[in-house]
């Protein structure tokens, strides 16, 4: 066995279909793309959502409503899941730097403290923005509230 006599084994690769070569290869003519048209030709490419001439379904539904460019979005904490974190966490101060490192909200979130439930411990809070309901539970259990920006 030589290096220059090395070659694949009986029947195992084929000879690739040449396609547009007339039509005595069996892919003459039309090249396997059909007739005419945009697909038959190069370059083509469809629209993103074209439906083959049917009305799109962009345009088919009703626009609804509005996006308002101005909303501001919080993360919202209730004072009543507090005393949970704090004993997960070994937290006292719940800043956004601490809620951030233990995974709690993103880096760039805003944070604000609802009054729903109870608050037993007596915390710091860095935050936001704060509900009158929230920070007035949270001065009544001994509690401070910052609001940073």
């Amino acid at each position: 066995m030589k290096l220059h006599t090395l070659r694949p084994a009986q029947g195992s690769t084929h000879k690739e279909k040449r396609i547009g070569r007339g039509e005595a290869s069996g892919k003459g003519g039309t090249s396997t793309k059909g007739n005419k048209g945009g697909q038959s030709r190069a370059g083509y490419k469809s629209k993103k959502g074209f439906e083959g001439g049917q009305m799109p379904i962009q345009r088919r539904l009703p626009k609804r409503g509005f996006t308002n460019a101005n909303r501001v979005e919080y993360k919202v904490f209730n004072i009543g899941s507090m005393d949970h974190y704090a004993e997960k966490y070994g937290i006292t101060e719940f800043s956004p730097e601490n809620l951030y490192i233990n995974g709690l909200v993103g880096q760039n979130d805003l944070i604000k403290l609802l009054g729903n439930g109870e608050l037993k411990g007596k915390f710091t809070f860095k935050v936001n923005a704060v509900s009158a309901k929230a920070k007035a539970a949270i001065e009544a259990a001994g509690g401070t509230v910052d609001i940073v920006k």
